[in-house]
């Protein structure tokens, strides 16, 4: 579990620690609300089950603590997602689609009828890329205005620049997503099964980079279940990019605050 807690000498940021009286102190100053998605899985033989979660939870909690200013609140994660095609390994936990894109569109509309209107969905897990993209463009039809991306495309260029081996991808338990996990909880990782695999695109390489399947029990070529090439993997790759990514959340962050809060201001039914 995440050492997260309030320990009573500081400021809350963790929605489901505060006291209503502190809810309503934070409304008057422009609060922002980060909401962290992910997944629990498998990933590989050598990382744990939440790899997933565990990473967008502590770039939110990162990003919620470095500012002082004006509140950062870093809501419940949400735990499960879309994950259907690593159940042929044993601890994936899915939701269908239908149920996933459900929950977080009941959980950002809780927030904002809290009066909470400045929303970050932060993601770490692939399957939830583009339900969580989909769930911000139709809440904005009910004027609820969410930032949703994925941890990975704040930093894309540098994921690129600074790969040894995956080629800026950040895969499945491979070079990126183990680097930070060494960073952040190196005793979950084992390293006596690190490994590298790929996942098999059938399409030749000319196509392969629009041309592509939904995945299917995470049919890498050796059956590992990892992604990626583990085992060029280290903490300090896992720090350099962690860092850059709060760094990018909390400049998101900040210049959401500054920003009036967003509706409609013409046409369909949020006319004037």
């Amino acid at each position: 579990m995440f050492a997260f807690s309030h320990s009573g000498g500081g400021r809350k940021i963790l929605w489901q620690e505060m006291w209503r009286h502190e809810f309503l102190e934070a409304l008057q100053h422009d609060p922002v609300v980060i909401v962290p998605t992910g997944s629990v899985e498998q990933h590989g033989p050598h990382c744990p089950m939440d790899v997933d979660i565990s990473i967008p939870l502590h770039l939110a909690v990162e990003a919620a603590q470095r500012v002082e200013d004006f509140p950062v609140l870093v809501a419940p994660p949400l735990w499960f997602g879309l994950a259907h095609y690593n159940l042929g390994f044993p601890g994936t936990i899915s939701l269908s689609a239908p149920t996933y894109m459900a929950v977080l569109s009941d959980v950002c509309r809780s927030i904002h009828r809290n009066g909470f209107h400045r929303l970050v969905v932060v993601n770490g897990h692939g399957g939830n890329d583009a339900p969580n993209r989909v769930v911000r463009d139709m809440l904005a039809e009910e004027d609820i205005f969410l930032v949703a991306y994925s941890w990975w495309a704040s930093v894309e260029a540098e994921l690129l620049a600074w790969s040894e081996a995956d080629e800026g991808s950040v895969g499945h338990g491979g070079e990126w997503e183990t680097s930070v996990q060494l960073y952040l909880r190196e005793h979950l990782v084992d390293r006596s099964r690190v490994n590298a695999d790929v996942f098999p695109n059938p399409f030749s390489p000319d196509l392969q980079h629009f041309a592509r399947f939904a995945e299917r029990r995470r049919d890498t070529c050796a059956h590992t279940g990892t992604m990626g090439d583990a085992t060029v993997a280290t903490a300090e790759k896992g720090e350099r990019v962690f860092t850059l990514a709060a760094d990018r959340l909390e400049q998101a962050v900040r210049q959401y605050h500054e920003q009036p809060v967003r509706h409609y201001r013409e046409f369909g039914s949020h006319a004037p």
